[in-house]
């Protein structure tokens, strides 16, 4: 194994599972479908403090990208025939201003190996070949509950499929105002952009249900769970910690 699959199972997956597993155990019938509630909302908690630092970077940037927008336009003017001169002369005003795109990537990177370990844990599922990853300490539970509000949690669910899209859709409505703040010139790259953010906003909770039909209902729930904590996520950033964007991964 090398060094970087050892990193990934041993400090976020396996972890991740057991905590999965000793939750489980402890809860009456041992509810799969409400421990995977629990670990969900306990993960995307811990995981806030990176998507509120992320928000507020996103927001400084989009600030201070209308404060120079007259000179990118002045810029794109100057330079029209030449793309690499316009390119070089727009990243020297990014960095005069301050602006640094990338300066909200680190919390992203540091969250999406969490998430990607945390969807395999609900793939895998429970039984007596996936019990090898516990601890000494974790008990394997003697029986489990695969059955959450009528939906066997082991085949795929329509119903959860569609809830899953449909909160998608709401998380990405919801994300537009934020949108809306960026630059917006005539040029032909701000309006591909703008298409693509407004074709994304259905293409994406589309290809959600049309995944969710082809896995187990585990996971289709997780990721319900997952856009719910989103939406109120995003609610919170913008009406009472006064942020115009935010993070819902």
């Amino acid at each position: 194994m090398n060094p970087l699959s050892f990193i990934y199972h041993e400090l976020l997956f396996r972890p991740l599972f057991n905590l999965l597993v000793g939750i489980t155990n402890l809860l009456p019938a041992h509810s799969v479908g409400l421990s995977i509630l629990i670990v969900t909302v306990l993960v995307r908690l811990i995981l806030l403090p990176p998507s509120f630092h992320q928000a507020k970077q996103m927001q400084k940037n989009q600030t201070k990208m209308g404060e120079v927008k007259d000179k990118i336009k002045k810029i794109q003017q100057q330079h029209k025939n030449d793309k690499a001169k316009q390119a070089e002369a727009t990243l020297t005003i990014y960095r005069q201003a301050g602006i640094n795109p990338a300066s909200g990537c680190l919390p992203l990177i540091i969250q999406l190996p969490i998430l990607i370990a945390l969807y395999r844990v609900f793939f895998i599922g429970m039984g007596p070949e996936t019990f090898a990853y516990l601890y000494s300490f974790i008990t394997p539970p003697s029986s489990t509950q695969l059955s959450f509000i009528g939906i066997n949690l082991t085949q795929a669910s329509p119903y959860l499929a569609f809830l899953a899209g449909l909160f998608q859709l709401i998380l990405m409505r919801q994300a537009k105002p934020a949108a809306a703040t960026m630059p917006t010139d005539n040029d032909q790259s701000a309006q591909m952009m703008a298409s693509m953010q407004k074709n994304m906003m259905y293409i994406f909770p589309v290809m959600t249900v049309f995944i969710s039909l082809q896995l187990p209902a585990a996971l289709a729930l997780y990721w319900v769970a997952s856009t719910i904590f989103g939406i109120v996520q995003q609610y919170i950033f913008k009406r009472y910690l006064k942020l115009s964007s935010g993070l819902a991964v």
